[in-house]
């Protein structure tokens, strides 16, 4: 059995839930509200003072003396504070505490929502990683020079690696620096399964201590995933409950061998399947990637939520028939088909040719159809055609694949290389993959990939025909794709993208 979809989470209130929390929430939000905003607004000044007047090489060492002992109990108590007002009047805690010698790292999960940050109290703020980008707020920003947080960009490489660099000096510093804490999940979820682990809590092969996290209450509010509460309705919800029961949990030091000491990834992986046994959850391979969450397999991104499969449910809704879907991809194929071959800019189209090609009425549908495949009003048209004809059940994947092959060969040399196997991998699979080293060194047998190399893997090999049957046929011949059952109209995607309720067109082969 699949494990359960980790991103998506909804509070469902029964008629009395929702007029209690009406009632509750219009006196306890707004005070609540007020109270938190006022206590952060007193944490600013303290947290500038704490760097006031020191040098960059000093900010570049941990903080002593008075502004360590005198300062750290005043914004102690004030986030304490702030965590009362919304509600957090008892923080349970079970087990030990390791000392920063023991663990240089707390490695904290499930990672739930922002109110996660609670947990800061019972390990005595200790420091974070952040986003570099999070220093330009109000207040937050102020925060995180005060913790000396390590920042990275993901969008700058450089930044990354001075990061990694920065973690490892302050991991292996022998107490020098204080200990850290890690949600090592890198995004939220609903907390019925872990996802993989991000490697940077285990870059420097030291022991690290496993926090959990749970939240024992009847009305589950905190939860702010991928899609479905928002983060606001989040925030309303817990505002609006009498109080919210949270529970700290440290689990004894985990050591690592001398293997996982060498092997970052084997060392996450080995304590995410520690904690989720702890848990009793599934330990799983999910990641959020790109613009949604996706499994891996190979190395290839396997979305949850297919977008040839939603691009067909959007046609369908628009009163599309079968014949009417094979008429548009025929239309598509010929306009790709037509454009001068190794040029990829010539393959793109805004949503207005879009929806001239589909023949639609509705331009939010073409546009819904471009933010499925694109950040903006453009899409490359092969990635459509072959995406949503892989699944249409009009083309037979071994025709499909050679109509691929020719579209992403850029030069007419009969092979792709490295470089260009993750474009037709992600036309394929309708998400951009990042990472075809493991498919590539599977397939090739000279200098590139050709079509039968590429065939031959994708339909025999134990690994990759497992994601040709699953992923790449209609849905009647086998797709997994469990989460459609949970998706619906009134599912709100937190990440801006489209959603619908998934429908499928079932269609016989016609080749």
């Amino acid at each position: 059995m699949d494990p359960p979809h980790p991103f998506i989470h909804e509070v469902k209130l029964t008629k009395a839930q929702r007029i209690r929390g009406m009632v509750l929430g219009s006196v306890l939000f707004p005070v609540r509200m007020f109270l938190g905003a006022l206590l952060f607004l007193l944490m600013w000044p303290i947290a500038r003072l704490r760097l006031a007047g020191l040098s960059e090489e000093e900010r570049s060492r941990p903080v002593t003396g008075w502004r360590q002992w005198l300062l750290h109990p005043f914004m102690w108590m004030l986030s304490r504070g702030a965590f009362l007002c919304m509600g957090f009047f008892w923080l349970k805690v079970k087990g030990r505490r390791a000392s920063n010698k023991e663990a240089p790292v707390l490695v904290v999960a499930p990672h739930r929502g922002f109110l996660d940050m609670c947990v800061l109290l019972p390990t005595q703020l200790p420091t974070v990683v952040s986003r570099s980008e999070n220093t330009n707020l109000p207040v937050i920003g102020a925060l995180l020079e005060y913790n000396q947080s390590v920042l990275v960009s993901r969008k700058d490489p450089e930044s990354r690696k001075k990061a990694v660099a920065q973690l490892k000096e302050r991991l292996t510093s022998n107490g020098y620096w204080p200990q850290m804490l890690m949600f090592s999940e890198g995004t939220t979820t609903n907390g019925k399964a872990l996802i993989k682990f991000k490697p940077g809590a285990f870059l420097a092969g030291v022991p690290v201590q496993p926090v959990l996290l749970s939240y024992p209450n009847k009305l589950d509010t905190v939860c702010w995933t991928f899609k479905g509460t928002t983060w606001l309705e989040c925030l309303w919800h817990t505002a609006s409950q009498l109080y919210t029961n949270m529970t700290v949990e440290f689990l004894p030091v985990y050591n690592p061998s001398e293997e996982e000491k060498n092997d970052p990834s084997l060392y996450a992986d080995n304590v995410e399947k520690h904690m989720a046994k702890a848990l009793g959850i599934p330990a799983t391979d999910y990641v959020l990637e790109g613009r949604g969450p996706v499994s891996k397999l190979g190395g290839l991104s396997l979305p949850f939520e297919s977008p040839p499969r939603e691009t067909l449910a959007l046609l369908q809704k628009n009163g599309f028939t079968s014949s009417d879907i094979e008429a548009a991809l025929g239309r598509m194929i010929d306009r790709c088909q037509s454009q001068r071959q190794g040029q990829s800019s010539e393959f793109r189209v805004n949503v207005d040719d879009l929806m001239s090609l589909l023949r639609l009425k509705d331009r939010e549908t073409a546009l819904a159809i471009c933010e499925l495949y694109s950040k903006d009003e453009s899409v490359d048209l092969r990635q459509v055609y072959v995406s949503v004809a892989s699944i249409s059940g009009f083309v037979s994947f071994k025709s499909l694949l050679h109509t691929a092959f020719t579209l992403y060969d850029e030069e007419g040399k009969g092979s792709l290389n490295a470089e260009e196997l993750p474009g037709i991998m992600g036309a394929l699979l309708g998400v951009p993959q990042y990472n075809t080293s493991e498919l590539y060194s599977a397939a090739c047998k000279q200098d590139g990939v050709t079509e039968d190399d590429l065939l031959r893997v994708l339909t025999t090999h134990p690994t990759y025909q497992r994601v040709t049957n699953e992923y790449l046929q209609p849905e009647a011949a086998g797709s997994r794709l469990p989460i459609t059952a949970l998706t619906n109209d009134n599912t709100v995607n937190n990440n801006k993208s489209f959603t619908n309720d998934n429908g499928t067109l079932h269609s016989k082969k016609s080749d």
